[in-house]
């Protein structure tokens, strides 16, 4: 008796794969994706411009398309779908300039221990609830991204724009170096399960760190991220140790440059910092433990400090006296000097949060942005989060995944835009109640959130 089950040919299943990866890859957005109007109106609000101290007097902003194309007087549209401000704040969408979205949103155990599909669904959840905070862009510092930034752009999930660096390079024994012991040394061109998922690789030569970034480039990077120095949750490295050699770190920099892009590291002290910067990198990550001379350096020849507010004012998933709360306290130590230095020689810094193993901390993503009034105005603090991180983003040049200008109300940027109830500038901490004072989230010219008030 034939079966009533027909198996289609070889041929035929092909052919269905390919239609199957055309649409999924080229066709347009599920009928659930926000869908941009021709033209938003947003009239008699405020705006923060993504630079000034001081918002406007009320006006008028239209939005054509994914841009803003008319500010004042001349944003005038019959046919808009029109947006009553009542007074309040229209602002850039934020920017967080270091972020780790696979791994933020589960404990390390978890993420550990658990297949990557749910991981991945973790991370997707999360995602979307960080544009729900407002934050429209990400630069995403490591972990294996590019398929929730794939299904994010294609409305599959929604979440931040990502500029991903895919996986983490580092040196044996390094800060990316997640082997248990009994697996070191490896085997002749064995992978871990890290690297086989794409969330670090190790590399410890020249040709192989070259060969590992070109990789990552492939996938879609737009940015490389190397390990510099030592670090506070890694195993093996104490925190003073520096990383890699000069010709090892020339060598990522290089594949980034034949790119048209850059290599950012992680890196806490001076030899770390300015070994890097000898080799050609663009971004410094962390840095708490820096010193005048360095600091100096990196104002001298511009380069990005991508800062954190760390400070022991949570708990620490470490206990006390563990070599990595020593560490940990240790780094934290040097925040405020770093934050003072930064300021004293005007190098130009981002803000970033660095969240990882963390749903709690998470949640509470924008507290790490409104704590910085410690060392700056509500103003700068604003600015640092919108206009100056989206100046760091376009480092990445043609690699960069949406070209366009971002972090700033102007015409011609992108419409990544947030309007809030109150005055940021005046009280930063209106932006913690995302869910409350954030009613309208648009990005890319599309509405995903409108409370109606």
């Amino acid at each position: 008796m034939k079966s009533l089950v027909r198996i289609p040919n070889t041929f035929a299943v092909v052919a269905v794969m390919l239609v199957l990866f055309a649409v999924i890859s080229f066709g347009q957005a599920p009928a659930t994706a926000p869908t941009a109007p021709a033209e938003v109106l947003f009239k008699n609000v405020r705006v923060f411009d993504g630079k000034s101290a001081t918002l406007s007097a009320p006006t008028l902003v239209l939005v054509r398309g994914n841009t803003i194309a008319a500010i004042g007087a001349a944003a005038q549209s019959p046919s808009a779908t029109v947006i009553d401000g009542g007074g309040r704040t229209l602002m850039p969408g934020m920017i967080d300039a270091h972020s780790h979205l696979m791994f933020a949103s589960l404990p390390q155990p978890a993420i550990l221990t658990s297949d990557i599909e749910f991981v991945t669904l973790a991370a997707g959840k999360a995602a979307g609830e960080m544009l729900l905070r407002g934050y429209t862009s990400v630069r995403d510092l490591g972990g294996p991204i590019f398929g929730l930034k794939r299904a994010i752009d294609l409305g599959l999930v929604t979440g931040p724009r990502i500029w991903p660096s895919g996986a983490m390079i580092s040196q044996s024994g390094g800060h990316g170096d997640f082997r248990l012991p009994t697996e070191i040394p490896a085997a002749p061109d064995a992978f871990s399960y890290s690297e086989r998922l794409g969330a670090a690789e190790i590399a410890d030569d020249a040709a192989t760190v070259r060969k590992r970034a070109r990789e990552q480039l492939a996938l879609g990077a737009s940015q490389i991220k190397m390990m510099a120095g030592g670090g506070v949750a890694s195993s093996y490295d104490p925190l003073d140790v520096t990383q890699y050699t000069e010709e090892e770190l020339h060598a990522a920099v290089q594949a980034a440059e034949n790119w048209g892009t850059y290599v950012t590291v992680h890196a806490y002290t001076p030899r770390a910092v300015q070994q890097a910067i000898a080799a050609g990198v663009k971004c410094i990550d962390h840095g708490q433990l820096l010193d005048d001379a360095t600091v100096k350096m990196m104002a001298d020849k511009g380069i990005w400090w991508s800062l954190q507010p760390f400070a022991d004012d949570q708990a620490s998933p470490y206990p006390e006296g563990s070599p990595n709360r020593v560490k940990q306290l240790t780094m934290f130590s040097g925040t405020d000097n770093a934050y003072q230095l930064a300021k004293k020689y005007k190098v130009k810094t981002a803000w970033g949060t660095d969240i990882l193993f963390s749903p709690e901390t998470l949640a509470g993503q924008t507290k790490q942005l409104t704590k910085m009034v410690k060392w700056y105005t509500p103003a700068e603090v604003l600015k640092m989060a919108t206009a100056d991180n989206g100046a760091l983003l376009a480092l990445s040049g043609l690699r960069s995944p949406y070209p366009g200008k971002l972090g700033v109300v102007e015409v011609g940027a992108l419409a990544d835009l947030l309007l809030v109830s109150g005055d940021p500038i005046a009280n930063i901490n209106v932006l913690e109640d995302s869910g409350k004072n954030i009613v309208v989230i648009m990005k890319d010219g599309k509405i995903y959130k409108h409370t109606q008030y």
